[in-house]
């Protein structure tokens, strides 16, 4: 089974994920992968990031074939057509902000970002690709990375089922779009 853990940078999804691989889960670093296999077609200048060739991993996930659960870590992960389950991580824009500046990021990125995190463009692609049934997400703004690896666990161990709070649509940063970040 492959699960993408995706959301806006920041979220704490590469944290969360190095527990579950302590945990004995496998975990492939989207952004890792691209950039080992030649997916990379360019770079953003303007953002100063990479350009990933969303078809060519596709084309590669098509035929990925696994018994064991595979967590494909990365804030592009929910675009891979061929997984299973999406868990998104949100967070508070405020705690998204600082989150961003530890890592040093500009200001206008940073901005950038929040405005991604207010208006749901990760969960909006997701659900464009996959059925809502299979989303997940998940409010990391005022919990632990450990406290998120055991709500993922939780969600496992439900089969993916029966865990309400988690659908999809019961986080709304909306209001926020206001405010100056």
């Amino acid at each position: 089974m492959l699960i993408a853990i995706s959301g806006t940078p920041g979220t704490g999804k590469t944290s969360t994920v190095k527990i579950l691989q302590k945990k004995g889960f496998q975990v492939i670093d989207l952004n890792k992968f691209a950039k080992e296999n030649d997916f990379i077609i360019g770079i953003d200048k303007k953002r100063d990031s990479k350009i990933v060739d969303i078809h060519k991993l596709n084309d590669y996930f098509k035929d990925y074939k696994t018994d064991e659960m595979v967590f494909i870590d990365s804030h592009l992960s929910h675009l891979v057509s061929h997984v299973d389950k999406v868990i998104i991580f949100r967070c508070k824009p405020e705690k998204l902000r600082l989150n961003l500046n530890k890592k040093n990021w500009n200001k206008e990125k940073i901005k950038e970002n929040i405005q991604a995190e207010i208006l749901d463009i990760i969960l909006s692609e997701a659900v464009d690709i996959h059925n809502p049934k299979n989303i997940f997400e998940i409010d990391t703004s005022n919990i632990t990375i450990r406290e998120t690896a055991d709500i993922i666990l939780d969600i496992i161990s439900n089969d993916f089922k029966n865990i309400k709070k988690y659908k999809i649509g019961r986080i709304d940063w909306s209001e926020e779009i206001l405010k100056e970040f």
